[in-house]
């Protein structure tokens, strides 16, 4: 199997803190308040990362998103490899890419949308095995 995250919000503990994060609050709880920390612990990706092989990855954020800051894609990665990094394997990397002088996705040249997606379908032709006919 294989993952695509993009620009997920993965620190659940802290995502009120970052940028437009705190509008959010309203919907996902805050980890200011007790019970609401509590929900958000047991679901908080880069909370709940174990020690075990996980499929292969592909994390996917912008330098200059402002809505969901690149430190979570950052923080989550790193993370996973510190975790679970010596379990993984060429077949099933946890890789990170991060668009450069981009943001949240709108508004994203053309040339930059189609070199997204020719990264993720050639990494998913990769790890699935699944080679990508002419």
């Amino acid at each position: 199997g294989a993952v695509i995250s993009q620009v997920g919000v993965l620190d659940m503990l802290r995502f009120q803190k970052f940028t437009i994060g705190y509008m959010w609050a309203a919907e996902y709880g805050s980890s200011d308040n007790e019970e609401h920390f509590k929900h958000l612990l047991k679901y908080s990706p880069l909370h709940n990362t174990r020690a075990v092989k996980y499929p292969a990855m592909m994390i996917l954020t912008s330098d200059h998103d402002d809505r969901v800051v690149p430190l979570h894609s950052f923080k989550y990665i790193a993370q996973l490899q510190h975790t679970a990094g010596a379990l993984s394997t060429p077949e099933a990397p946890l890789l990170i890419r991060i668009e450069c002088k981009a943001g949240h996705g709108m508004g994203k040249p053309t040339t930059k949308v189609i070199e997204e997606y020719a990264d993720i379908y050639t990494f998913l032709s990769l790890v699935l095995d699944a080679p990508v006919k002419a």
